[in-house]
């Protein structure tokens, strides 16, 4: 697999990339988001894959979120996509191990995204149980604050661990906003 793999800060994304983005993740997901190149809200970082157009991206956001009565940091990972033509090549692995070097490279004590896909855990993330709080947020406008109870997989959360801080499953999580 040839291409590179280009680190884009959310500030300086071009218009032309913005929109390369956007067509990507409309092939990838059965949403439109708007035509945007974001689903809930702009991240930090893009990691994107060209080849020579952009072929794969990842979303990176830094922030603070609570469990239980600590604030921690974290990197959350969002909008995955590979250009449905070009899946099975090794894109998303490629760029999750990328995105893996960010987020140790940071002061983020977590790794976290919502899904449960094998890369996932063979990455090193791991399923937790957690309840958690957010704020839904669909079509750019703010929905209710919702508290999951832990048991819907649709919410699978997911955790790699970037230092010594341990993860308190018996925690709740107040992710101070939306999902990423």
């Amino acid at each position: 697999m040839t291409g590179k793999i280009e680190r884009i800060d959310e500030m300086h994304l071009t218009d032309a990339d913005e929109q390369k983005i956007a067509t990507l993740l409309l092939s990838a997901f059965d949403d439109s988001f708007g035509g945007r190149s974001y689903h809930q809200q702009r991240h930090h970082l893009r990691l994107v894959l060209r080849d020579p157009d952009i072929i794969g991206h990842m979303a990176l956001t830094y922030r603070a979120i609570r469990m239980g009565e600590d604030l921690v940091d974290i990197v959350g990972l969002a909008e995955v996509a590979t250009d449905p033509e070009r899946r099975g090549e090794g894109i998303a692995t490629r760029l999750l191990a990328v995105a893996i070097e960010e987020a140790r490279a940071s002061a983020a004590d977590f790794f976290m995204l919502f899904g449960n896909r094998p890369i996932y855990a063979g990455h090193g993330f791991r399923v937790v149980p957690n309840t958690f709080t957010y704020v839904e947020h669909f079509g750019a406008r703010t929905g209710n604050v919702v508290q999951t109870d832990g048991s819907d997989s649709v919410f699978d959360m997911m955790i790699l661990p970037l230092g010594d801080l341990a993860w308190d499953e018996t925690a709740h999580i107040d992710l101070l906003g939306t999902k990423f």
